[in-house]
Order: structure tokens, then sequence, then C-alpha cells
């Protein structure tokens, strides 16, 4: 038997009553990442740079190292979503993960250009980031209705890229006044990193301490697979992330295609912070009405064009306003969305590490596609290594499609213990679903 929907057969039940709110939980984890994300994207603006251009890197080696630590990132995502779960102390292993990256920022700065210590503060800063992700989405997840997870990770995410697109601002800033020196990004990325942990410390409540305890062991680690639609969203999510083309290659393909100087590289970013700002709430609240697949898929066919746009004979500028408007299209509709899809089909005891299996598979998923990208530019060119990223993608995208759930959740599939997920029955607005949990006891207009 399957329980009822409203609106498209994918889609959670829409809002009654009043406007749909986000919590203060939510709002305050918004404003740490804010913090953070300048720190990290003051950073990523210019890694590509330093490491290519600078320290003279291929491209091959710049991709067997991205994608080395995405893989360690990857791992340690579902250490810390383990951690979370089992000692019910999301906050506390989040704090840990920040506290790592803001540190890496010094290991950038000791390294002095030698690529063994340069790998090892990268190493680390991919490691915080593992492991403070998972427990970070599972706080938004259990301090938000079901029905209203797209509005509440759009805005979350939406106020993480207003640091994205701060972070290059004033990376570019401090080279131009600095003439080039790149210590001073990694000292004042170090400093905007401890800023955001101070704020995660104060700003954000511990939630309630419900540690799953021994039942929570390390082997069952892969429960969540035994969910059917939970098992279908990872396997969509890692066919996806095989054929996902990373940033920083987009960005020296873009450079190299328009002879842009490089003292302009770290702006490039920009216009993907900008579209990912404006459009994470929108699309958020679109999925929330009609259904969380269809924007996951759609994003992927943004890249889609953002790869079809380098291959085309277009004019400089229109490159450099296109790919990174499509790239932020691609964020706004894929990154909150998915963990918007995946969340409500897990239990609340199992949320930080079912989220952490969805994001491990994706980002070793990301690891092949890096190398596999950055071998086949240093062996065939930019051009043969685009038309294969294009084909790829374009298969991805077919076989996604047939993988992820559709129409509304068999009832003998809901997760025990956890509220109405995606496509359930509606909740009345007066009384929060059952197995939702608002850590701060308090909302507040978005």
């Amino acid at each position: 038997m399957y329980l009822a929907t409203t609106g498209r057969r994918d889609a959670s039940p829409a809002p009654s009553g009043a406007r749909r709110r986000v919590s203060a939980t939510v709002l305050a984890l918004g404003t740490v990442s804010l913090v953070t994300d300048v720190s990290s994207e003051m950073v990523t603006a210019v890694l590509p740079l330093y490491l290519v251009l600078g320290l003279g890197l291929t491209p091959l080696q710049f991709g067997f190292l991205d994608g080395l630590f995405t893989g360690a990132t990857a791992l340690v995502r579902l250490v810390g979503g383990h951690a979370a779960d089992r000692h019910g102390r999301h906050k506390t292993v989040a704090g840990i993960g920040y506290a790592l990256s803001a540190c890496s920022r010094l290991g950038l700065l000791l390294a002095g250009g030698a690529t063994g210590g340069i790998a090892t503060a990268l190493a680390a800063d991919r490691l915080g980031k593992g492991i403070r992700t998972a427990p970070r989405d599972a706080l938004i997840t259990l301090a938000s209705p079901p029905d209203g997870l797209g509005r509440a990770f759009g805005v979350h995410r939406a106020m993480d890229t207003t640091g994205a697109l701060l972070g290059p601002l004033a990376a570019f800033a401090l080279l131009w006044a600095t003439a080039d020196a790149y210590d001073a990004v990694f000292v004042v990325s170090f400093c905007a990193g401890l800023l955001g942990l101070l704020l995660l410390v104060v700003l954000v409540p511990g939630g309630r301490r419900e540690p799953v305890g021994a039942g929570h062991r390390v082997r069952d680690l892969a429960a969540p697979l035994r969910l059917p639609r939970v098992r279908r969203v990872v396997l969509g999510a890692a066919l996806l992330g095989a054929a996902t083309v990373g940033d920083a290659f987009l960005y020296l393909l873009l450079q190299q295609r328009t002879e842009l100087d490089a003292t302009w590289f770290p702006v490039l970013p920009l216009g993907a912070s900008a579209a990912y700002l404006l459009l994470a709430v929108p699309v958020g609240r679109l999925a929330d009405r009609f259904g969380r697949r269809r924007p996951f898929l759609y994003g992927h066919g943004a890249l889609l064009l953002a790869l079809g746009l380098l291959l085309s004979p277009g004019p400089g500028p229109v490159l450099l306003v296109g790919v990174p408007v499509l790239l932020g299209v691609f964020y706004a509709a894929t990154d909150g969305v998915l963990m918007a899809l995946t969340g409500p089909l897990l239990p609340p005891g199992r949320r930080a590490s079912g989220l952490a299996l969805v994001q491990t598979a994706q980002a070793l998923a990301k690891v092949g596609a890096a190398a596999g990208f950055g071998a086949a530019w240093t062996l065939w060119g930019a051009t043969t290594a685009l038309l294969l990223a294009l084909a790829g993608l374009a298969a991805a995208l077919c076989g996604a499609s047939r993988l992820l759930p559709t129409g509304p959740v068999p009832a003998s599939e809901l997760p025990s213990g956890s509220g109405p997920s995606s496509g359930s029955e509606p909740v009345p607005a007066s009384e929060p679903p059952s197995g939702f949990t608002s850590p701060s006891g308090k909302e507040t207009s978005a």
C-alpha cells in the first residue's frame, strides 16, 4: 500500500498553513559555513594556479593529487558519520573537522613550496572537510521537517556560497596588494577558519544526544544500503560522480581558452558562486514542491552544457560568463538537493552515516573522474579530454535517470523511527513530524 501524496509523484507534501520557516540551527550552521568558506575558497581559488603555473605540476600530477585527496576525504566521511551517530555528538564531530581544516592553512604556509608539505596540508584540509560534512548535514535534517528539507538546504547552501563568493575576492585583493604573495592568502585564510570554528562553538546548539551505542557497530556502516531507495540513490550519485569534471580543471581550461591573464584566475569562480547564491533557495523550494529527483538530473544537464560551451568556438566573453554560470546552476540543483532527497529515507539514528554513504560513493567516483580527466588531458590534449567527458556525462545521465527512485515511498520501505519521507502523507502545520527534532527548540524566518 502506498501513502497519499500531493503534487508530483516524487514530491514531498506541500506545506500547509503558514509560510514554511527555517530553524535557527540551520541559520547558525549557514553562518559558520559562510565564514569557513571564505577561508577555504581563498585557498581553493589560487591553488590550481599555485600548483600548475607556480610550482610547475602537470595536469596529470594535479589530477592525481586532487583525486587522491578526494578519495581520502570520502573514506573519512564514513568515519565522521559513524562517530556522530554512535555517540550522538554531531556538533562535536563537525567541530573537529572545522578545526583540522583551519590548521591546514598553517601547513600550507610552513610548507614553503615543498611538494610533500603541500600534499600533507591539502590532505589535512580535505580530511577536515570529510569529517564535518555528514554530521553538519545530519544536523540540518534533524532540525528541519522532511517536506521542508529542500528549502533548509537551499538556505544553508546559499549562505555557504556567500562565503565562496567572498573568498576568491579576498584572495584576488590580497594577491594584487601583495604582488602575488601567496603566504598572505594562507595567513588570512587561517584566521577566517578559526573564526568559523568559534562561531560553531557559540552559535550552534549541540542538539539531543541520543547515541545509538552498541547497536551502531563499524560493520553496520553499510546498513542504510539495505533500504532499496537509499541503495538506488547511492548508485545514481556514484554514476554521475564518475562522469563529473572538477571545477579546477574547468577553470584551467577556461583560462587557456580565453587567454585570461593569470592575475584574474582567482576571480573565475565568482560567476558560479553568484549563480549558486541566487538559485539555491528557489531551487530548494521547487524541489520540495515538485520533487527532488528532476532538479538533481537537470543540474547535471547544466554541467553537460558547460562542457559543450568549452568545446564551442564561442567568443571569450561568452565563455567567461556562460561556463561559471552553468557551474552555479549545476551546484544549486545538485548539492543540497541530493541531501534533501536522501535525508528522509534514513532513520534519525543513522542519518549522519547514511548521508556519509551517499557522499562517499559520489566522492570516490570523482577520484577516478579527476585522475581520468587529468590523464586524458596530458596524453591526448584538452579537446579530446572534454569530448570524452561530454560523452561520459551524457551516458551517466541516462543511467541515473533510471536508477534514482520515483513515486511515493511504499509504507514497507519507510525507515524505522523516521518521520514522513518524500512522497509520504502530509504533516499538519501545527505539529512537527514524527522523528523531527529542532535542537534549538525555536524557529525563525529565513
